[in-house]
């Protein structure tokens, strides 16, 4: 974008990079520390406050992250990823669809004004394409092997083929056995055996910090290039000394900002918003407007310029909702709420 637009959409594109590799850490704090609470309310009435779960979340991040310093660490931790994903998804759909067939008082009906439906209807959008960023994980691994490319477009390809097949069957079959009252974390709502509900939140929080760390590693890559001694082994005593700070700073703020926001997932989707929308739709279409601009068919430049049109308005949509929830959020929420 620098390239091409000059250096001020240079910096712009990388602030909104980084914002949504920050943002989407605190997302998984949040996820890793509603994760252990659930633990914690299948053995007790009164489970302790959800930021005590966020700060031990972000501690097993930091520790992570210093052990596993490099996405090139990670190679054992991925297969135990895939590992527990399937887990988590044949342990979940077994007991969400039992409690469907039981459940008979499920209700679909949407309340809210006409207003309220559309603007949240702009926020679920937000939600879905910050979810389906997952798909960058596969593209990046698959980079690291010739022909780049052709690896790339597979991995892609079972990503939103494959991968959104169970994906999207978990929220469907979700939404069917609760209703329009099913929680944002599915957990939540289960009513299988004790054993079941802390596997599962378990394996959630363990998954967490697998895709929490492929997902910051660019930010951890960038600090490191700036304060590590690159002439000097990785496990010296300097580096390790600096790699202890680097992440004592940047999961420290991360997890204060996320245990003061409870509804930090909000301010995820107006991440969605603003950066993601950009980001995927509008830039590529801009590039291959100011690269072939001139010289493409009249169909193909109409095609691109519908593209930026239609989600420069979606940007400005979507950015609305999330703003209006966050302000909503913020009238029924003080700072370190226990939600």
């Amino acid at each position: 974008m620098g390239h091409l637009f000059g250096r001020e959409m240079y910096y712009l594109t990388w602030v909104l990079q980084f914002t949504i590799l920050l943002l989407g850490n605190m997302g998984f704090l949040l996820l890793g520390g509603r994760a252990l609470k659930e633990i914690n309310s299948e053995f007790s009435d009164s489970p302790l406050r959800l930021q005590i779960y966020i700060v031990i979340t972000g501690a097993a991040y930091f520790v992570f992250a210093f052990l596993v310093p490099t996405v090139s660490s990670m190679r054992r931790w991925l297969g135990i990823s895939v590992v527990l994903t399937f887990t988590y998804i044949v342990i979940l759909l077994v007991i969400v669809v039992r409690d469907g067939r039981s459940n008979k008082d499920r209700n679909y009906d949407i309340y809210g004004s006409n207003f309220s439906k559309v603007m949240n209807g702009f926020g679920a959008i937000s939600a879905i394409i910050v979810c389906n960023t997952g798909g960058i994980l596969p593209e990046l691994q698959s980079t690291l092997r010739k022909p780049a490319v052709k690896n790339m477009r597979k991995a892609l390809y079972l990503q939103y083929t494959v991968g959104l097949f169970f994906y999207y069957g978990v929220s469907i079959v979700g939404y069917w056995a609760y209703g329009s009252a099913v929680s944002a974390y599915l957990p939540e709502d289960l009513n299988g055996p004790k054993w079941a509900n802390v596997t599962i939140n378990a394996i959630s929080f363990v998954q967490s910090i697998i895709s929490q760390h492929m997902f910051i590693a660019p930010i951890h890559e960038t600090l490191d290039t700036k304060f590590l001694r690159l002439d000097k082994s990785i496990h010296s005593r300097e580096n390790l000394r600096n790699l202890l700070y680097l992440r004592v700073a940047l999961f420290s703020g991360n997890t204060l900002v996320t245990a003061a926001f409870p509804f930090m997932g909000d301010i995820v989707n107006l991440l969605g918003s603003f950066s993601l929308i950009p980001l995927t739709f509008l830039f590529p279409s801009m590039i291959y407007m100011k690269v072939k601009g001139k010289s493409t068919r009249m169909g193909s430049k109409l095609w691109h310029w519908g593209i930026i049109v239609v989600f420069s308005l979606l940007t400005v949509a979507t950015t609305i909702s999330a703003v209006r929830l966050i302000v909503l959020n913020v009238k029924q929420y003080s700072l370190f709420a226990d939600p």
